[in-house]
């Protein structure tokens, strides 16, 4: 990768994000920052495996999880601009299956206390997270998270099914609220997958390949890893306190040669689904900042992307985890959106736009400060750590304007 020289002192943030490896909190870190489509500085931390002290590599591939929903958000939004579909347009009009849907009454005790929807899922829901899916296992003791594990709906553990029989079981379970009047994290953007599949008349995967990451140069970005660059794939960990987040310790949990992502998938999520590379995500990271174009290539119309950013929930609905909060967030077309800055938190980070995933892969972009983060680990669970709570506030500081 091409890095811009500057008078920049990166050297704070490489100090920070170095000791989280010491102190055996991630096993590695990768950094990079940007000010406007420049790279302004690139770092890496720690090893692709600790039990073998390998270095990380430069062209190290990442589990890319939750990052994969930006990526699938954009290819919707590519078939949007082509006049397929309005966001508007009930998801129903393309996939039946979500005709006549029931949802839980406020005090289910199971998933059979529903009545009927009296609102239709429409598209924009579907990329906004505010259609009434649910994931499964963020709240697995919910009644309507047991309701997608007994239906056979966990992501993380099961790839066996593709996606049209994947939404066939999603829409056959009751939604958690009324569409578009609330917020939460669900399997939408695996809809959103299916959604381009049936617009465009193409596999998920080879619609990514051709539209995005062929025009791009992203030839590391996939759904698996094949033999011949599993020397690249970095082992995943997870702490060994996970209510502890800056309690050293670590444990293996997946294997880059045994894994999971050793051989091609049926489920081609996506909303989790890809592994990628610094160098090749930078690529879809320019292209966003660039307002839908990268050295020539154009993706996205700037309009497009602004559309993108602006928030879609119901007045007084915001973005809300179970296990963390994010004060003062609210979501786009596929971006979380900073809406109102928290203490400590620069004027310049208002109307950030971002989003991550579960091992620590996070990208975010602030148009007023004129800058963009990436930071990488593999540490399940690890988005919404400290470490890039970190990072970000360092960057703002050495480089935001």
């Amino acid at each position: 990768m091409d890095i811009k020289a500057t008078a920049l002192d990166f050297g704070p943030m490489h100090q920070r994000m170095d000791h989280y490896v010491q102190e055996n909190i991630l096993s590695c870190c990768a950094t990079l920052v940007m000010q406007g489509q420049d790279i302004v500085d690139y770092k890496t931390f720690g090893y692709m495996d600790i039990e073998t002290k390998t270095p990380l590599r430069e062209d190290a591939i990442y589990r890319m999880y939750s990052n994969t929903k930006i990526v699938t958000s954009v290819a919707l939004m590519m078939l949007y601009e082509e006049g397929l579909f309005d966001l508007d347009d009930p998801l129903a009009k393309f996939m039946p299956q979500f005709d006549g849907l029931s949802v839980l009454k406020p005090d289910a005790q199971s998933a059979q206390d529903v009545v009927p929807a009296k609102q239709m899922i429409l598209i924009r829901h579907i990329l906004s997270h505010s259609a009434g899916f649910s994931y499964g296992f963020i709240e697995p003791e919910s009644v309507i998270d047991q309701a997608y594990l007994q239906g056979g709906l966990n992501v993380l553990a099961d790839s066996s099914i593709e996606l049209e029989e994947f939404c066939d079981r999603v829409a056959r379970l009751p939604l958690a609220y009324e569409p578009g009047t609330s917020w939460r994290y669900s399997v939408a953007t695996d809809v959103c997958a299916r959604l381009v599949e049936v617009l465009s008349g193409m596999a998920f995967d080879e619609f990514l390949q051709q539209r995005i990451f062929e025009p791009l140069g992203m030839p590391d970005t996939d759904f698996w890893v094949p033999p011949e660059k599993a020397s690249r794939f970095i082992t995943q960990y997870s702490p060994t306190d996970l209510f502890d987040p800056m309690k050293p310790g670590l444990v293996k949990v997946d294997d880059p040669v045994t894994g999971q992502y050793n051989k091609k998938r049926a489920l081609l999520s996506g909303g989790g689904g890809l592994v990628s590379t610094v160098a090749d995500y930078v690529k879809f990271l320019q292209m966003i900042v660039g307002g839908g174009e990268r050295q020539g290539v154009r993706l996205l119309k700037a309009a497009t992307l602004e559309l993108m950013r602006t928030n879609q929930l119901a007045t007084g609905v915001s973005v809300a985890f179970p296990m963390w909060a994010m004060p003062g967030t609210t979501f786009g077309l596929g971006f979380a959106l900073k809406e109102s800055l928290q203490e400590q938190e620069p004027a310049s980070a208002q109307g950030e736009y971002h989003w991550g995933g579960m091992a620590g892969t996070h990208s975010w972009m602030a148009p007023n400060a004129d800058i963009t983060g990436f930071c990488l680990t593999q540490r399940m669970p690890g988005f919404w750590h400290p470490f890039s709570h970190e990072f970000k506030a360092l960057a703002y500081d050495i480089a935001g304007n």
